[in-house]
């Protein structure tokens, strides 16, 4: 029988910081220079006694709805506006647990995205912001980390409510005792990034200590897992493959893999099969694609889950193993994407961390019943970073036995030099095992052979081992008037 915890949400408020890249990221139709960072923070009574809890994330333009006609500023103002809703109706909600305030929260958020026809990725993008603070609020109040809350099911997850083949279980039954210690960092090769350190112009080098080529970022982090992304186009695509592969055949170890992001580029199953056969049939890649992992997303999510799109899909004998990612947009798409053919998904917080423990939890049950069958959940974010975003997608990855995780973040910025200098000492202070300082001082994270050490993430309540105080960054509404011309 759970013990879960009678929950309140008495108050939230909402915090934005603009952040600068080191260097451009290219990732489908938009390249990111600069980016706002939101922090919720919520105020919440759990069992009585009140607790607070923060989440964080980057406000992308263009991976919510990859629509090229939009304006960048009105895509922002328009993920703000998704968050503020769900801040605002999420005070006042209660329940017996956790899951069930979260619950209330995504049907209200729901109700209101329909009349404002918003795609649920984005709808929820403010669920998902407000629920981590919950879940963050709920550790701290308990004295607990993530990973023993999930396992004791003290947030009250119900898996049948979203799967009905998991009526019976609870997140133990499915999921590892302990998590992960430790984690690859899968780094991602941007549309535009330098492959070598002689395809940088002499204006662009960076001098502030990181890597910048894809050659130097192996030499230093001693790379082991790769994420490429593709444009779709097949020249310019073998050409760059073939460049990339003999980058990390050369630099990397020999134990390496690799994902591929096909950035929705396909509109049929046709079309990708004629691109990924002439792809991975060329004879200077077939060495290098015995290393795939799997490919994320090819298809447009307007026809990803669409079963006359997809009916060619699972006839498909020597189809790579796909996963879908922007096509995750609601509680119940990997189920539909399975019977499609798909072998998972992926997890990352900003699509909702109770959503990502009922789909590991599914595809743990899929792995025991079906072992000849392949099943992915990987972990993916477009730019994750500290001081909390990144923190608490580690941990969740962790408890979830995500053990290849898209870690890209550190590459696109310089570490936490953005952040008050108060927040950089207590990083390091706390989590010296996830940063470290630069050649300047600042934190940077601690890549070493590959790997991202976890200890102190799996160690904190969820994740962060810290209190961060978000009033030192400016107000939603101070932030707003500060970007009126």
């Amino acid at each position: 029988m759970m013990r879960t915890m009678k929950v309140r949400i008495r108050a939230g408020d909402i915090h934005v910081l603009d952040l600068e890249t080191r260097m451009p990221f290219k990732y489908g139709i938009a390249t990111m220079t600069r980016a706002p960072h939101a922090f919720v923070r919520l105020h919440v009574e759990v069992d009585g006694a009140v607790a607070t809890g923060i989440a964080a994330d980057l406000l992308p333009p263009k991976w919510f709805t990859k629509d090229p006609a939009r304006d960048l500023d009105g895509e922002v103002a328009e993920m703000t506006r998704v968050i503020e809703h769900a801040v605002s109706i999420a005070a006042g909600l209660d329940g017996d647990s956790a899951w069930r305030v979260w619950r209330a929260l995504w049907d209200g958020q729901s109700y209101w995205g329909l009349g404002e026809e918003l795609p649920p990725l984005l709808l929820h993008f403010g669920t998902s912001l407000v629920e981590r603070a919950l879940i963050e609020a709920c550790c701290r109040a308990a004295g607990q980390p993530f990973w023993r809350m999930l396992l004791t099911n003290r947030l009250g997850v119900r898996l049948g409510e979203l799967h009905p083949a998991l009526k019976m279980h609870e997140p133990a039954d499915l999921l590892a005792p302990q998590p992960l210690p430790r984690v690859i960092a899968r780094h991602t090769v941007g549309l535009a990034d330098p492959l070598e350190d002689s395809d940088i112009a002499p204006a662009e080098r960076l001098d502030d200590g990181l890597p910048q080529s894809l050659a130097a970022c192996i030499r230093t982090y001693r790379l082991q897992h790769f994420k490429i992304k593709l444009n779709g186009h097949i020249d310019r695509d073998l050409e760059r493959l073939a460049r990339i592969a003999n980058v990390v055949q050369t630099q990397a170890s020999a134990d390496f893999a690799f994902s591929v992001d096909g950035n929705e580029q396909f509109r049929s199953v046709n079309d990708f099969m004629v691109f990924w056969n002439e792809v991975t049939r060329a004879a200077a890649l077939r060495p290098f694609f015995k290393r795939l992992l799997f490919v994320e997303q090819p298809f447009h999510r307007d026809i990803a889950l669409e079963p006359g799109a997809m009916r060619r899909l699972a006839d498909w004998p020597e189809r790579p193993p796909l996963i879908i990612d922007e096509s995750d947009g609601d509680l119940y798409s990997v189920s539909r994407a399975l019977r499609l053919g798909y072998a998972g998904t992926s997890h990352k917080n900003c699509k909702g961390v109770f959503k990502g423990i009922a789909n590991a939890c599914l595809l743990a049950q899929r792995r025991r019943a079906h072992p000849e069958l392949t099943t992915i959940l990987s972990g993916e974010d477009l730019a994750n970073i500290g001081p909390v975003a990144l923190l608490q997608d580690l941990a969740v990855c962790a408890a979830l036995g995500v053990s290849s995780i898209e870690r890209n973040g550190h590459h696109y910025f310089a570490g936490l030099s953005m952040f008050p200098a108060e927040v950089q000492r207590q990083m390091l202070a706390a989590h010296g095992d996830l940063y470290e300082p630069s050649r300047n001082g600042w934190p940077t994270l601690a890549v070493r052979e590959g790997v991202l050490e976890l200890g102190s993430v799996n160690a904190a309540p969820f994740g962060v081992g810290f209190a961060l105080d978000v009033e030192q960054f400016p107000s939603l509404a101070a932030w707003r008037a500060s970007r009126i011309p």
